[in-house]
């Protein structure tokens, strides 16, 4: 990490990738508390992330060739600035009539985070070397989920004590700095050459890369089973809080802010597993936290006094420890088995596909905890998680060798190198925050 940080691209852009995360933590929760308040809701709630996650499918595409065709640089300050106008509108809301507003920012927040989330893919593999790729991840991880020990306190903490306005304008300064930290970095980005492909050949090359390259058709297939159910947890977080423990809906942010703590260990070994298994088991493994940890979910539904909360708690660790193991591994065997000039349209492919099912798996959740409560849903998300790992587990794939890195694209300026003039970078991989490929943190 020490060599890491003495890079001051990989630095700045470690600074961008911590503050964005910081800004979307904070309102991603606010938001779903926001709407539960307004409405009493629980499942309106859970549709707060599902018209975040929506924009991904209709979105991602297009944001794949913005990627792959403009100066990132450019195109990341511009959509920074385009965040922060957007997530202003949301102190228009006065009652419960305006929730409409709130889905409609969060929609175009999503819209905005698959933008940047394709053009940050190509970034991280431009200024970190590729034997570094694992420790960026990891640590990007590490401070993506060890946030919740502090976002969740801080979004749900003002919200309670003084309303949505701070949280809004907050968010609203996060995408301000993450477009001054861009416009600082120095690394040289030569403007993408046209194509004289068919736009329809151009717009999918992404998924033809994904399904001709065995390892990324796997992880696909086996992250794809894992989302089917995973959306549920969503609403069936709100349902633990108010019904099975019968604490506010205020009180998800400690939930979340426990998890951090399992996250923080796993972001900080993620690296080091992976040089000795893998990404691909990786990934497994880190699924298998997830199936854990949600058994624990179910406890205030079998017992009463103290004890549910704790083993909520344990459960809360043990998933938050699995998320940047599965993060990690998928993110960089993505990195280092796509060309440069592919990685736009590549995490696009990811985004238009988890983007489709992640929202089926949201609405179907805030169904299902509505009719049958919050139990059978999170069991399904133990069997299903269970299945995917060991199917990704079982895969024949060899670690990833130093060697396999994409390549850079004509004039742009490796890691090290002197840059003859100011570059055009983004901030982070996978939007604001660091995300599976294609998916808002």
């Amino acid at each position: 990490m020490k060599h890491l940080w003495g890079n001051r691209n990989a630095r700045l852009y470690l600074t961008g990738s911590v503050v964005s995360t910081f800004g979307d933590r904070v309102l991603f929760l606010a938001a779903g508390i926001w709407v539960r308040v307004l409405t009493g809701s629980n499942a309106e709630a859970g549709l707060t992330f599902f018209f975040m996650v929506v924009p991904q499918v209709v979105a991602s595409p297009l944001a794949g060739v913005i990627a792959d065709r403009f100066r990132r640089r450019s195109v990341m300050v511009v959509f920074n600035f385009a965040g922060a106008a957007v997530v202003l509108l949301l102190l228009l809301v006065r009652g419960p009539g305006d929730v409409w507003l709130i889905w409609l920012v969060m929609a175009i927040y999503g819209a905005i985070g698959t933008v940047t989330s394709a053009a940050g893919t190509a970034l991280l593999v431009t200024v970190v070397p590729g034997e570094e790729l694992g420790q960026a991840n990891g640590f990007l991880q590490t401070v993506a989920e060890g946030m919740r020990l502090v976002t969740p306190l801080v979004g749900a903490g003002l919200f309670a004590a003084f309303g949505a306005a701070p949280v809004v304008d907050l968010d609203a300064a996060t995408f301000i700095a993450a477009a001054g930290l861009v416009w600082a970095m120095r690394v040289h980005e030569a403007l993408p050459a046209r194509t004289e492909e068919h736009w329809l050949v151009e717009t999918t090359a992404g998924f033809q890369h994904v399904w001709r390259t065995i390892e990324l058709r796997q992880i696909l297939l086996g992250l794809l089973m894992v989302l089917t159910v995973v959306g549920f947890l969503e609403t069936a977080a709100f349902a633990v809080v108010t019904n099975g423990l019968h604490r506010p809906a205020s009180f998800v942010g400690v939930i979340i802010s426990i998890q951090g703590i399992g996250a923080v260990a796993g972001g900080l070994t993620a690296a080091t597993v992976m040089r000795r298994l893998g990404e691909t088991r990786l990934t497994a493994l880190g699924i298998v936290g997830i199936a854990v940890g949600s058994i624990f979910l179910v406890a205030p539904a079998l017992m009463s006094g103290v004890l549910p909360g704790l083993l909520v708690g344990l459960g809360a660790v043990i998933l938050g420890f699995g998320l940047p193991w599965t993060l990690v591994g998928a993110i960089t065997l993505v990195q280092r088995r796509t060309p440069l000039r592919l990685q736009g349209r590549v995490d696009a492919a990811f985004g238009v596909l988890f983007g489709a099912i992640q929202s089926i798996s949201i609405a179907l959740g805030a169904i299902l905890v509505g009719v049958l409560g919050y139990v059978a849903p999170i069991l399904s998300v133990v069997v299903v998680c269970g299945l995917g790992a060991a199917y990704l587990y079982t895969r024949p794939v060899p670690p990833l060798t130093d060697d396999d890195q994409a390549e850079p694209l004509p004039g742009t300026a490796l890691p090290g190198e002197l840059p003859p003039s100011l570059g055009q970078l983004d901030v982070a991989p996978g939007g604001r925050s660091a995300s599976l490929p294609g998916s808002k943190g």
